[in-house]
């Protein structure tokens, strides 16, 4: 690999990490402000004191990110412009996010949600106001668990999702958990994989293959 392509990779790669760049961008910032200090000592305490904020968000941000309910469900903050998925054969491929998680976007009764994807979590798990806008009810006979987050124990109650669908995959009476101790947060479990005909990591790339492929969506 050449100086320039290495460069490229380099770039693409810091470009793909939020945190990262942000706190390489405080740490140029506070270089640069020593650097003015001398010149303008007003304007080189001004960008120093960038540097020091940008530094502070990342701090905060990878806080919040690494941050976890406890029990099962290891949930992070979802990055910002989520990747879209793809279809390639019969394969949905997923790359993974600048916070180091692989997220879905799919349609659940036909209403598009965010998802993450969590080996961890035995039971996909929705927040409340993804069921009220998926009009997902929960059954006359009414199944509760108690769901251990970081505010202690909560009740859950086990619903079904009618469809879940995104790339070329449709899961039908998928069980889930209505938990409001997840916040907005929605995460795509155990239950779910378990469906697939396999699934499997490469690189930075989630691999998803079902049994039977459906036509590809736009989600």
């Amino acid at each position: 690999m050449n100086p320039e392509e290495a460069l490229a990779t380099a770039t693409q790669f810091v470009l793909d990490q939020p945190l990262l760049a942000l706190a390489i961008g405080g740490v140029l910032l506070g270089i640069v402000g020593a650097m003015l200090r001398g010149l303008s000592p007003m304007l080189g305490g001004f960008v120093r004191g960038l540097g020091n904020l940008s530094l502070v968000a990342a701090l905060l941000l990878t806080i919040a990110q690494v941050a976890r309910f406890g029990g099962d469900f290891d949930l992070a903050m979802p990055q910002i412009g989520i990747k879209k998925q793809t279809v390639e054969g019969e394969e949905t491929r997923v790359e993974m996010s600048g916070d180091g998680h692989f997220w879905i976007r799919a349609e659940v009764n036909g209403v598009e949600q965010d998802f993450l994807v969590d080996t961890g979590a035995t039971l996909t798990a929705i927040a409340p106001s993804t069921a009220e806008a998926s009009r997902i009810e929960p059954p006359k006979v009414r199944r509760q668990i108690a769901m251990r987050t970081a505010n202690g124990t909560v009740p859950a109650e086990i619903a079904s999702i009618d469809e879940l669908s995104f790339g070329n995959i449709v899961a039908r009476d998928l069980d889930t958990v209505v938990a409001p101790g997840l916040g907005d947060q929605n995460v795509l479990g155990m239950n779910f994989l378990s469906r697939l005909e396999s699934w499997r990591v490469e690189r930075r790339t989630l691999i998803l293959v079902p049994h039977h492929p459906q036509p590809t969506s736009e989600t």
